[in-house]
């Protein structure tokens, strides 16, 4: 059996992270068991389309390197349908899903409902004050068929609902959860096709997987309790069901569901500050699963190459921006320089600190970025330290640099450095690091005495960048106007 899976986003906004990882996961298995990963848009809530969902979509999993198999493909300006088992969007397949509509009235699996909206408000509301399960009370139930299409064939406004059984167990086996159990008591007559005549997700679903051999359904935990009802019309139709697995939730540090309200949590958000794609999806494969070696930075094939569903956790994982940092900042860290200016210059252009082509630009970005690499946790921060080398003058920080500052022998220091700058040909590494040796013998202080005022004459702070990097980078006239500043100040 070739295994193939599907990821099926409904084009509706962003791509979440949650999302993001169970199209991983579909990616992981599939991959690891020499199977197809299918692309499958459910669009079949016209009310919730956004705009360029699709487009934002597909270049969202181009960018994480999530690449599938089957289904829809930028090209261009375009999008268009690649496999053998499309049309791959499902408001293009309603013909299929009215034909098999028809099949369940046939069968008595479904009938026709012509309640209207205001009788079901009002039913909810009754069960509500008296607090039973909101469900459809199975009004229309003993309308007989024939009857049924002559209010249809009137253009009677209906839906169509599944007919379940009275007090039966629908079971089916998770693997990650085991067997899952539900009695049809406990059930709802589903809505299955719409007055509009798109189905809903829940008859989409079950025709699409079986009329695109999906193997396994791999989805997020919020459509475990809709699991019975998908496994119901399976044996309605006669087709045998899928394997499924339900993905623990993505939380917040609160342990709720992760959501926009505590922090960014669509996949754009973070490629925009500057996460690297490998980190991201690497720091989301952890969130609910583990390699049987406990190992935490992988690369793609790496995860391929590890991957089980027996190993997805059953509980919810925290989201935490801080271990995200982390990861993403030694995806940094091993970056060569060039490649990190190359994916760093935007940044420094969006914010005019740089013109484009500009080669002098490059070589200030690529020092900047030199002496930042190590401290960035996502690429946005590049210009963090750009302020500190651009600004004429600067003022100490806080009320210890300022103390610091205000030492008795710090201005008579100041002006024997000033003078030995003033007279050096160029401030380099080499200049930089002699300096204060040379200070030192002058002055006969040395250590913090030496080097803290200084620091905090020409950068206001006492702790940042080298020294020499520092100085090298801010060059002669800034390093004279700053600390005359700090000498005037201080006087």
């Amino acid at each position: 059996m070739t295994v193939r899976v599907r990821f099926a986003p409904s084009p509706t906004g962003f791509v979440h992270i949650g999302s993001l990882r169970t199209a991983l996961y579909n990616f992981l298995f599939a991959k690891k068991s020499g199977g197809k990963y299918i692309l499958r848009i459910e669009d079949t809530d016209q009310t919730r389309l956004v705009e360029g969902a699709v487009e934002g979509m597909l270049n969202a999993m181009d960018w994480a390197g999530i690449h599938h198999d089957e289904g829809p493909f930028q090209e261009g300006d375009n999008v268009v349908q690649r496999g053998e088992y499309g049309p791959y969007v499902q408001s293009e397949r309603l013909p299929l899903y009215k034909q098999f509509a028809e099949e369940l009235l046939d069968s008595g699996h479904a009938y026709p409902c012509f309640c209207s909206k205001e009788r079901l408000d009002d039913l909810r509301e009754t069960q509500k004050i008296e607090g039973k399960i909101t469900r459809y009370d199975g009004l229309c139930r003993s309308i007989p068929l024939e009857e049924a299409r002559q209010r249809i064939e009137k253009g009677e406004s209906h839906v169509i609902r599944m007919k379940l059984p009275t007090d039966v167990d629908i079971s089916f086996e998770d693997i990650v959860r085991g067997k899952v159990t539900v009695n049809t008591n406990d059930m709802d007559d589903q809505v299955l096709m719409k007055a509009d005549g798109y189905p809903t997700y829940h008859m989409a679903v079950v025709i699409d997987d079986h009329a695109m051999g999906i193997t396994h359904v791999i989805r997020g935990e919020e459509w475990l309790p809709s699991t019975p009802k998908h496994i119901y019309l399976y044996h309605a139709f006669g087709w045998k069901a899928p394997e499924h697995v339900h993905l623990p939730n993505i939380l917040n540090p609160d342990k709720k569901k992760l959501s926009k309200r505590q922090g960014d949590v669509a996949v754009e958000d973070f490629q925009k500050k500057g996460y690297l794609p490998e980190a991201l999806v690497n720091y989301i494969a952890l969130l609910g699963w583990s390699p049987e070696g406990n190992e935490e930075k992988m690369s793609m094939d790496e995860m391929v190459e590890k991957f089980s569903l027996e190993r997805v956790s059953k509980s919810g994982a925290v989201f935490d921006v801080q271990k995200l940092n982390w990861m993403n900042s030694l995806y940094i860290k091993e970056m060569p320089l060039e490649m990190l200016v190359d994916q760093c210059m935007p940044y420094f252009i969006e914010k005019g600190y740089v013109d484009p082509g500009c080669e002098h630009g490059r070589s200030f970005a690529t020092e900047i970025v030199r002496i930042s690499k190590d401290s960035m946790d996502y690429l946005a921060q590049c210009t963090d330290l750009v302020p500190l080398f651009r600004a004429k003058t600067v003022e100490p920080e806080d009320g210890e640099t300022l103390e610091m500052m205000k030492q008795p022998h710090v201005v008579e220091m100041l002006g024997v450095f000033k003078d030995m700058v003033e007279a050096a040909d160029q401030v380099d590494a080499a200049f930089s690091k002699q300096v204060f040796k040379e200070v030192q013998a002058a002055t006969g202080i040395k250590g913090k005495a030496l080097f803290m005022p200084i620091r905090a004459a020409i950068s206001g702070q006492l702790h940042g960048p080298e020294m020499v990097d520092l100085m090298t980078i801010l060059g002669k006239k800034r390093i004279i106007s700053r600390v005359e500043d700090a000498i005037a100040r201080l006087s």
